[in-house]
């Protein structure tokens, strides 16, 4: 009997307990949220739907994967961050430095983007449906 259930709760254990995830370092969100400052953070998965980030200095940060819907990034320098597979939808991004980041896979719904530097930025697979962007290396057109 032994020799059955062992092995078991290994296989069990093993699907049920979920691998450990790589997520955003809470000091750093605090940091970032308290000082709109963060250089090279890791804030990967951080949820910061919503957020104040005028003129936020986030240079080199880690934002892979993070959900910034709705945040006002205005201002903000974001030069040389990962922001792969992040969710902007809806971002007021006006005059952001997005220049040399990763952009492949964002989530730019209904972003409003203008006179945004991207300057060197990877731009693949991102989702442009809805949005605002003019003057930036972007430029997806609109009618005006």
């Amino acid at each position: 009997m032994k020799t059955i259930f062992l092995p078991a709760i290994a296989l069990f254990a093993t699907i049920a307990l979920p691998l450990s995830a790589h997520a955003e370092n809470p000091a750093h969100v605090k940091q970032l949220l308290e000082t709109r400052a963060c250089v090279g953070c890791d804030l990967t998965g951080a949820n910061l739907k919503e957020a104040h980030l005028i003129g936020a200095d986030l240079r080199n940060a880690n934002l892979q994967g993070a959900i910034l819907v709705n945040s006002n990034l205005e201002g903000a320098d974001l030069t040389g961050a990962n922001l792969k597979n992040a969710d902007l939808t809806g971002v007021f991004a006006t005059n952001a430095i997005l220049n040399n980041s990763n952009m492949s896979g964002v989530n730019l719904t209904n972003v409003r983007m203008i006179n945004a530097e991207t300057f060197g930025a990877t731009l693949m697979n991102v989702n442009i449906t809805g949005a605002s962007v003019y003057g930036s290396g972007i430029s997806v057109g609109g009618d005006r």
